[in-house]
């Protein structure tokens, strides 16, 4: 299969993944009352991933076509995620707990923030370090956020709960975005392993070697 056909039925997953999220969104299905997302969240992030890594794993043609993206692309993808300050405003409101929507929230705002220059200036070899650790970092922010967001009512039982993440619109946080931008982490890191090494310049007044 070629990289145009993977193309069309990767957007076409994407597209019939999100309808699905927001359907079952609307029908209540990851509703939660109580201080922590909820199995139905844990399983409906969960899933994409497990099926998008063993889809890596074993397709070398869907490799092929998900090494051929764009970094810049992928990174400028990760800009949105500026809208964390989201968390901080209904933590304040008392609708999400500090707990979750503190680290969330300003983990969130700094990778939005610097993904436009990570895909300006990093999104190349000679940078090939830096970059790893700003995705590693993105990982670690989504990662964190499921993570808190699930056992927020176990760490704080008085603390305000975590239905406003389970219903429509935000549900469509950990059900859709958070698995997606997880999968564009893994393809730029996975990307960015392949790079040549950055090559040392020369000291001043020192000649390269010559190659004759």
């Amino acid at each position: 299969m070629t990289n145009a056909k993977y193309a069309r039925l990767t957007t076409g997953l994407v597209v019939a993944w999100f309808i699905f999220s927001l359907s079952t969104s609307a029908l209540h299905v990851f509703r939660n009352d109580s201080a922590r997302l909820g199995v139905s969240v844990g399983l409906a992030a969960l899933i994409p991933v497990v099926a998008f890594s063993l889809w890596m794993a074993a397709s070398a043609g869907f490799r092929r076509f998900a090494m051929s993206l764009n970094p810049r692309l992928l990174t400028l993808a990760h800009t949105w995620r500026t809208g964390g300050f989201t968390f901080l405003a209904l933590s304040a409101y008392g609708l999400l707990p500090g707990i979750f929507a503190w680290p969330a929230g300003l983990g969130d705002v700094f990778i939005g923030v610097t993904a436009p220059l990570v895909a300006w200036r990093l999104a190349q070899p000679d940078h090939k370090k830096r970059f790893l650790l700003w995705n590693a970092l993105g990982i670690l922010d989504l990662v964190t956020a499921v993570t808190l967001g699930t056992t927020a009512g176990l760490i704080n039982p008085h603390a305000a709960g975590m239905t406003a993440m389970t219903v429509l619109p935000l549900s469509m946080i950990p059900t859709f975005a958070v698995p997606l931008l997880l999968m564009l982490h893994i393809i730029s890191i996975a990307q960015a392993r392949r790079w040549p090494e950055r090559q040392e310049s020369a000291a001043p007044g020192q000649l390269r070697p010559s190659l004759a």
